[in-house]
């Protein structure tokens, strides 16, 4: 959608008709949630999503905060990636897309990747473009952190979404059970306790950092998530030892 030549540019989101004008039809833009553990399909998710609606001649924009490859990308375990912007923590997302309309960009459609690190402020920036911009906004993460717990920026997205989508890709704990859990694993132990937000992958890898180079990510069921037990071990050539 671009300005019209009566609208004020700094102000997008004005322009947009209320509820009920043109031909009585409702506002189409929906906030939908996409969760689930790690592994489950995320990012995969989201890039294809953004590769469907850009078939049909729709403009979107990728968002992500604090991927686990360090840049602003959206990147999948399955080797998948779409460069995208990082969302910093200061980030009025309406007055982004303002700024898109302003200079004569479409916006149709928002893909939030690692929308966990959301702020709740920034959430209801998301609810707004929804409802007022009628745009689409899918966004995709973790619902809880490593202590079991949602992260703030879930918790309003649970509040607020029009569409609760858990995604159905079934990721199994070491045991074989459905999990859930995100343990943070530091040295061979589950922790329970840190800073919320410490971005590391599910196994280590040549560009970890000293602060990450140690910890990794395991999903667990909550059986094994309660007792911290993280299976059979590792040995030579990546095959589990039984003994």
């Amino acid at each position: 959608m671009t300005p019209t030549p009566d609208s004020d540019p700094t102000d997008a989101l004005s322009a947009v008709p209320a509820f009920g004008a043109g031909r009585g039809l409702a506002p189409t833009g929906r906030l939908r949630f996409f969760f689930g553990p790690m592994d489950c399909g995320k990012s995969t998710l989201a890039l294809q999503i953004d590769h469907n609606q850009a078939r049909q001649g729709r403009r979107g924009l990728l968002l992500v905060r604090h991927d686990r490859s360090g840049t602003p990308t959206i990147s999948s375990r399955m080797g998948l990636a779409r460069n995208a912007l990082e969302v910093d923590e200061d980030m009025d997302l309406c007055a982004l897309v303002r700024d898109h309309w302003a200079r004569g960009a479409r916006v149709d459609y928002l893909i939030v990747d690692e929308a966990q690190f959301l702020s709740p402020d920034q959430v209801d920036q998301l609810a707004e473009l929804a409802d007022d911009a009628h745009l689409e906004v899918y966004c995709f993460g973790l619902a809880t952190d490593f202590r079991s717990t949602l992260f703030p920026g879930s918790q309003r997205l649970v509040e607020l979404a029009d569409e609760l989508n858990a995604i159905q890709v079934e990721v199994l704990c070491w045991c074989g059970r459905p999990g859930r859990f995100n343990a943070r694993v530091h040295d061979g132990d589950v922790v329970r306790a840190g800073d919320t937000v410490l971005v590391a992958d599910t196994a280590p890898h040549p560009g970890a950092t000293p602060d990450t180079a140690e910890v990794r990510y395991q999903v667990l069921c909550r059986t094994h998530y309660r007792t911290g037990d993280l299976g059979p071990h590792l040995v030579s050539g990546r095959q589990l030892s039984l003994t």
